[in-house]
């Protein structure tokens, strides 16, 4: 599905309009269209939990987990725009650039647990294990549980559709991500148009049949 995980580095704070410097931060996995269709798929199964998530818990919590997967996929366009998000949310600009580094320190210790899941989700691309599943929703409830999977997935699918965004802005700003490619770029940007609504129509017609909003793969 995609390449091995990297640590990225947020950069230094340029003050209140641009406080982080994000542009350096490399893809650690480039998505293909059919890893954004299964993306966009799961992302709808769980966008109503998403949706009741974020008005319940608010902005803070919601975007830590947003930091925290956008982290580990390596997409500069998500982070820069999350990371103005979780400021105008209240969210210290230290906490802020611990996330875009990795680093859950100065998070609340009862996010921690979901912070944790949304990091394992992203680095097994989606698919978590089990034990991992049960452990949150254990502690959180299935409800609450269910809207981190959600908040997760939505910002999967924002990474998988702005990591060839941003490499083809870096490469119109003379500074080519290496690994990409105009056709990776160009080709997942357009055909992303195609396959999104087709995903979403799909999800549609597993949310009819009642599709679980996660299953596991047992080999």
């Amino acid at each position: 599905m995609g390449e091995g995980r990297h640590h990225s580095q947020a950069g230094d704070v340029q003050g209140e309009a641009r406080p982080f410097d994000v542009w350096s931060m490399r893809a650690n996995r480039r998505f293909s269209l059919r890893d954004i269709y299964q993306i966009t798929h799961d992302a709808t199964l769980t966008s109503r939990c998403f949706r009741k998530f974020r008005k319940t818990v608010g902005e803070k919590r919601t975007s830590r987990i947003m930091l925290a997967v956008t982290e580990v996929n390596g997409c500069a366009i998500c982070a820069y725009g999350h990371a103005k998000f979780a400021l105008d949310a209240g969210i210290d600009s230290n906490e802020v650039r611990n996330l875009l580094g990795g680093v859950t320190q100065g998070a609340p210790d009862r996010e921690l647990a979901g912070i944790g899941f949304a990091q394992h989700y992203a680095d097994t691309e989606g698919h978590p294990d089990e034990d991992a599943w049960d452990q949150l929703v254990q502690l959180y409830g299935r409800e609450e549980a269910l809207g981190v999977l959600g908040a997760t997935r939505m910002m999967m699918w924002g990474n998988a559709v702005g990591i060839p965004l941003s490499s083809l802005r870096a490469r119109l700003k003379g500074s080519p991500h290496p690994g990409s490619s105009v056709a990776y770029e160009m080709g997942t940007i357009l055909g992303a148009w195609v396959v999104v609504p087709v995903a979403v129509i799909r999800a549609l017609f597993s949310l009819a049949r009642h599709q679980p909003p996660i299953t596991f793969h047992r080999g």
